[in-house]
């Protein structure tokens, strides 16, 4: 599924990955919003002003991450991916893998969250479960990127900064 290869990502393969970076950033900050939100519409009370806006911007911007993530992988089936620099078969293995939860997060996500709104407010504990797992895969996925720049000194960490038409 990572097939054609390429010699680098693209600016557009970037820019999408540092977008939805951003974006999945401020969902992790503003998050709680929408669990006030649906705590303040099951108790009946009225909500704020900041988290209703909050709650609002929390539900659009998760719907952008489910558009903008089927544009990076439609790109990504049909720009391909760089292969590895690393052949440490392990660590191309988790490479992989953590790719792939990401991939998954970001699909099931927002899914989740448009199901706890519309059929079955019981699944926002699913979706709630999404944050730590987001967190722990954030750091393992920049503590390697930081771990190929500054120990195996190679180009990983670049790739992802600077387009490859202009490397």
């Amino acid at each position: 599924m990572d097939h054609p290869q390429s010699a680098g990502y693209s600016s557009l393969q970037i820019g999408l990955h540092w977008l939805i970076a951003a974006l999945i950033f401020f969902q992790l900050v503003f998050g709680e919003s929408m669990v006030a939100a649906t705590e303040a519409a099951e108790e009946g009370e009225a909500l704020g002003g900041t988290d209703a806006a909050l709650a609002t911007a929390h539900y659009w911007v998760g719907l952008s991450v489910l558009a903008l993530v089927a544009l990076r992988f439609a790109i990504r089936l049909r720009q391909g991916v760089p292969a590895p620099i690393d052949e440490n078969p392990l660590l191309v293995l988790a490479a992989k893998a953590t790719h792939w939860l990401f991939y998954a997060l970001l699909v099931v996500v927002p899914v989740t969250g448009l199901l706890a709104v519309y059929v079955n407010p019981e699944v926002g504990e699913i979706h709630q479960l999404a944050k730590p797992a987001f967190v722990i895969l954030i750091v393992l996925h920049a503590g390697a990127a930081l771990f190929h720049h500054f120990v195996l000194r190679d180009a990983t960490l670049r790739r992802m900064l600077v387009p490859a038409a202009i490397k």
